[in-house]
C-alpha cells in the first residue's frame, strides 16, 4: 500500500519551515544521494494517524518528482507534542527490505476472561523482510489461543502475510496471560511493603540518636 504526500525541495532554516506549517525531512537510501525536503504539517500529521510508519509513502515533490518513502525516524518536541523532523528511508520498489510492522492484538484471551488472568503485553511490532509490494501497515494477532496460563505467543507463531520472512528472534514473547496474585500472596506483599517501612524508620531513628550522641 502506498499513499500520496506532496514535498517540496527545502529552502529556507528549519525554524522558519515550522512556522509556515512545514515539517523539514531528510530523505537517504543506500541507492541515492540524501536531499533535504518540507512536507505540510497537517497533511503529513492525518497521514501518519490513518497509517503509521510502515506504509509506502510517494513524496510528490514539487517539480514532477516522485520518490517512494517509508518513515525511519520522527522527532518530537517534548513539551508540544508536535512533530519537528522527519527521516524518510528511500524505497527501492524491485528490491526485499527489512521493515517493522506494527502487531495488534485481537480477540479475547479465554484465560484472561474466564479464569481472572492478566494479560502481558510483550512486544508490539514485529521485523520482517519483504518485498515493498507486499508490505502492510500492521499484522493481526488473535489472542483467543490463550486459553491457559501456561499458553504464550512468541513472535514464531505469528502468522506472516504472504511474502514475508520473520527477522527478529522466534521466540520473542508476544503475549500471555499470567495467574492472578492470591490472597496470600496479596497479604505477603501488603505485609513486606509494611516492614519495610517500619524498618527504614527504626533505621532512620537510630541514625539520629547516634548523630545526637556525638
Amino acid at each position: 500500500m502506498s499513499i500520496s504526500l506532496a514535498a517540496k525541495k527545502r529552502e529556507g532554516n528549519s525554524s522558519e519551515l515550522r512556522a509556515e506549517g512545514q515539517i523539514p525531512a531528510v530523505v537517504y537510501g543506500p541507492h541515492i544521494e540524501s536531499f533535504s525536503v518540507a512536507v505540510p504539517y497537517v497533511a503529513f500529521s492525518k497521514l501518519f494517524d490513518d497509517c503509521g510508519e510502515s506504509t509506502i509513502i510517494e513524496l510528490d515533490i514539487e517539480g514532477g518528482e516522485k520518490t517512494p518513502v517509508l518513515i525511519q525516524d520522527l522527532q518530537i518536541d517534548p513539551i508540544k507534542r508536535t512533530f519537528t523532523h522527519i527521516d524518510f528511508r528511500h524505497v527501492t520498489m524491485g528490491e526485499a527490505m527489512e521493515v517493522s510492522v506494527e502487531l495488534v492484538l485481537e480477540g479475547v484471551a479465554p484465560a484472561e476472561k474466564m479464569l481472572g488472568g492478566n494479560l502481558s503485553k510483550g512486544v508490539d511490532s514485529i521485523t520482517v523482510k519483504t518485498m515493498p509490494k507486499d508490505l502492510v501497515d500492521s499484522i493481526t494477532v488473535d489472542i483467543s489461543v490463550l486459553a491457559t496460563f501456561d499458553d504464550s505467543i512468541t513472535l514464531g507463531d505469528v502468522v506472516l502475510p504472504e511474502g514475508m520472512t520473520l527477522v527478529d528472534a522466534p521466540d520473542t514473547l508476544v503475549a500471555k496471560v499470567s495467574a492472578p496474585m492470591t490472597q496470600e500472596q496479596l497479604d505477603a506483599r501488603e505485609e513486606g511493603s509494611s516492614v519495610s517501612v517500619a524498618d527504614i524508620k527504626v533505621e532512620e531513628k537510630g541514625k539520629k540518636e547516634e548523630a545526637a550522641a556525638e
